[in-house]
């Protein structure tokens, strides 16, 4: 699903990633991770795919909402178990977006 932002500017963080042969408590933690960001003050909406490299962008309001939601116990939690099981790589990107413009039937 195409999640529906505002109009720019706003903020957007990709995560790119590519996963180690170890599954246990990915998915859980994944949805767990994108509900607790929804929680969060600044949280706009966020997108996500997965093939053989991961990506998923979450989009907020501020760079001081993305650096909150980088401080929550519970994803601090989640980032120490990705590196430790969950990822073979990773990087982070922080956006600003400017311009957002689309087409839907």
């Amino acid at each position: 699903m195409i999640a529906q932002t505002p109009q720019p500017p706003y903020y957007a963080v990709i995560f790119t990633s590519t996963r180690t042969a170890i599954d246990e408590g990915y998915g859980e933690m994944a949805q767990q991770m994108v509900e607790l960001a929804a929680q969060q003050p600044g949280f706009l909406g966020v997108e996500s795919a997965r093939s053989e490299v991961g990506i998923t962008v979450s989009y907020w309001e501020s760079l001081a909402a993305i650096k909150n939601w980088k401080q929550v116990s519970e994803h601090l939690m989640a980032q120490k178990f990705g590196r430790e099981k969950w990822y073979s790589a990773y990087r982070t990107r922080i956006c600003l977006v400017e311009r957002d413009y689309g087409f839907e039937k």
